[in-house]
């Protein structure tokens, strides 16, 4: 997975975010000041950074002009002017992103960069079972699994959101989109196709009148 520096100086979200991210497998490295931030970066190799812009000591938009590297730079900010969207975009910034923001999106974003920037973050190993989001392609014991396109839809939303409990409702909108017109017992079967596929009943647990959560361990 990948090291990821939080640069946010409201501790219950940088926590909040740090949980997440560990979650899901990454390692983490935290600060909340401008100062700390800049320092960090410059003398250690991060593969993302999540930067505030309003932190004491130095802003994200300065840490941002001031990193010696080619880490990548994601702004997680309460500045939602079109202004400050324009100049983190300007500045170099893979992304930028207001609060209050849905966690999933963030760790959307942040998979899609990693995706581009590391390219072994596209292949997930369970058991017996390789997913390689990039290719779309998925292997049992070796051999090709034939997934529709909603079931890899379906299993890539599991993945990205890996050790996460994503409720029916979640799955529906990561997976189908917000103008699906079914109900939430599609996700049920197409959960069980799924797991009979790729030999994965008991990694993809279900949650008690809520969802599922697929549990991988690197």
């Amino acid at each position: 997975m990948a090291y990821i520096l939080i640069a946010e100086d409201e501790e219950v979200i940088n926590e909040l975010i740090a949980k997440n991210l560990t979650a899901v497998g990454h390692k983490i490295y935290q600060t909340f000041t401008g100062t700390e931030t800049l320092k960090a970066i410059n003398e250690n190799r991060f593969d993302l950074a999540l930067l505030d812009v309003m932190m004491p000591g130095m802003n994200g938009f300065d840490v941002k002009r001031r990193i010696e590297n080619d880490t990548p730079v994601i702004f997680v900010t309460a500045k939602q002017s079109l202004t400050d969207q324009l100049t983190g975009l300007s500045l170099g910034a893979d992304d930028y992103i207001t609060k209050p923001f849905d966690m999933l999106v963030l760790l959307a974003r942040i998979e899609n960069i990693l995706r581009r920037t590391m390219k072994n973050t596209t292949i997930y190993r369970i058991n017996n079972c390789v997913i390689d989001t990039e290719s779309r392609n998925v292997k049992v014991n070796g051999e090709d699994v034939h997934l529709t396109t909603q079931e890899f839809n379906l299993l890539e939303a599991l993945v990205i959101n890996r050790n996460l409990a994503l409720s029916r409702e979640k799955l529906i909108e990561l997976a189908w989109g917000f103008d699906f017109m079914g109900d939430n017992r599609t996700v049920d079967v197409h959960i069980q196709k799924i797991r009979k596929k790729c030999n994965l009943e008991k990694e993809i647990a279900t949650v008690y009148k809520y969802g599922y959560r697929l549990e991988y361990k690197k």
